[in-house]
């Protein structure tokens, strides 16, 4: 179910505490990846926008949290350091806050950002 907040901030002090150290390391990492994005709350998650189009969001979800990358190539060039998570199409998601890989995301969050953007 998206989240009724209207902020990230509120989006944050909202999630489970077991959960909240991790939001909030995600938060500053896609802050810092995409210096030139414009937070906002999209579809219920804290969503991270460039170029009117939302490239980046994040969500915590019932069992994981789960990060979306809005360029699916990514998924793809990526899918041997992914090899073990849960991965859609355009999301990876993590069963366990506590083990979140922040390199690989810092990698995934860089490839985002530099990769053409998405045909719609």
């Amino acid at each position: 179910m998206p989240s009724k907040a209207t902020t990230i901030s509120d989006y944050l002090d909202a999630a489970p505490a077991e959960r909240r150290a991790a939001l909030d390391q995600l938060r500053a990492h896609c802050q810092a990846a995409l210096p030139d994005a414009i937070e906002s709350m999209d579809f219920g998650m804290p969503s991270y926008r460039r170029n009117g189009q939302i490239e980046i969001a994040f969500a915590s979800q019932k069992q994981y949290i789960a990060l979306y990358l809005m360029k699916p190539a990514v998924i793809t060039a990526n899918k041997a350091a992914l090899k073990g998570l849960s991965v859609g199409k355009a999301c990876v998601r993590f069963a366990n806050p506590e083990r979140m890989d922040f390199g690989l995301i810092d990698k995934l969050l860089a490839d985002s950002r530099d990769a053409p953007a998405a045909p719609c």
